[in-house]
């Protein structure tokens, strides 16, 4: 057999689908297994023993019929590779809901050229998927979830209790240990007040991010530690954090990558993070979490196992809460104006969070 995963998302994402990946590798130990995802996001699969090749393609070159257009001659470069590789079966992990996505993702799946094509299907995909699990929409179950979902149509089961798998080499620990050395802290809780790119409005107040770290000091000793992410306003933002926290705050800069992230991530004792990859970064580690979400599907995209007590989320559950992926709905990334289902969380229903992520004493599976 010869199997495509198509995953065409960022870091966070990517990671949920590992548990599918292993449940085709452990059913299927004689197939070639090809991932196609973003080229920002492949390496986070490095090292990873249950896919055989990876394709990467700029999915966010296409993300407008105008910018489809131009990138048009990518996409018929990747469609001639693709059939190149004799692809018996395309397993598309991807909800159908926007109708341009719809086309996107129909093209990609007929034009492969794989005889079988499996998918998540809510009424939207019948006419270009051969098989499909039922799609019953955002956070009806987590994600996780809905592509062993997917995977299982092909016969294939996770052989354990599923995880998110990271493969951490020497390298990277290495990297971690070099940095962990120069920060010269003893236990410590790493703070992450940014989001990412995909939406500023997943941000909880810096100042009660602050707050927490301060709490954290006095009540447990941990270090706090802030993250400074990727995107050009999120070192200002961190070092407002660690600013406000005082002298014990240390600031972090970017990991070189998802695996000397999580090197870094598995020497604390707690992540406290918005919604984004930071967290799933964190769970396949093992490092207790605690999860802040807003407008953001927390049924959907919280940290996996959800029933863990290592791995806890926040959130208010307003009526009008989530407004990014509701349903069969992609949502409003940018929120409302108010953003409440933030501004109402507090910093005590947080720390309550952290002290139950705390208390996890379990034996902590962490890489492969």
């Amino acid at each position: 057999m010869r199997i495509l995963v198509v995953k065409l998302a960022s870091l966070g994402d990517l990671l949920t689908i590992t548990p599918a990946l292993r449940a085709l590798r452990t059913t299927f130990g004689d197939a070639h297994i090809g991932v196609l995802t973003t080229p920002g996001s492949a390496p986070a699969l490095r090292g990873l023993d249950s896919h055989d090749e990876i394709i990467t393609f700029d999915k966010f070159a296409f993300d407008r019929p105008s910018d489809a257009v131009r990138s048009l001659p990518s996409a018929l470069r990747l469609t001639s590779e693709l059939r190149a590789g004799d692809w018996d079966t395309l397993l598309l992990l991807h909800h159908l809901t926007t109708a341009f996505g719809i086309a996107k993702y129909a093209a990609l799946s007929v034009g492969c050229g794989a005889r079988r094509r499996v998918g998540l299907d809510n009424g939207r995909g019948r006419w270009f998927l051969t098989d499909a699990a039922v799609d019953h929409g955002f956070g009806w179950q987590h994600e996780v979830e809905y592509w062993l979902d997917v995977v299982s149509v092909l016969g294939a089961h996770h052989p354990r209790v599923p995880r998110l798998e990271l493969c951490i080499a020497p390298d990277d620990d290495g990297w971690a240990a070099a940095r962990w050395d120069a920060l010269r802290t003893g236990e410590a809780a790493l703070l992450v007040p940014g989001s990412g790119a995909f939406s500023r409005a997943r941000r909880w107040s810096p100042d009660r991010f602050a707050a927490i770290g301060q709490a954290l000091l006095e009540r447990h000793g941990l270090t706090p530690l802030v993250l400074s992410g990727l995107e050009p306003d999120e070192a200002p933002l961190a070092e407002r954090v660690a600013a406000q926290i005082g002298p014990a705050a240390k600031l972090v800069a970017p990991a070189p990558g998802a695996q000397a992230l999580g090197a870094l991530l598995r020497r604390c004792r707690l992540v406290v993070a918005n919604d984004g990859g930071v967290v799933h970064v964190a769970t396949a580690v093992g490092t207790p979490v605690v999860a802040i979400f807003g407008p953001s599907n927390d049924r959907a995209w919280g940290p996996y196992p959800v029933d863990e007590i290592r791995n806890q989320v926040v959130r208010e559950r307003l009526a009008c809460a989530p407004c990014i992926h509701r349903g069969h709905s992609f949502g409003t990334p940018q929120g409302c104006p108010a953003r409440t289902c933030l501004a109402v969380v507090g910093v005590s229903e947080v720390l309550s969070a952290a002290e139950r992520a705390l208390s996890f004493s379990g034996p902590i599976v962490t890489s492969v």
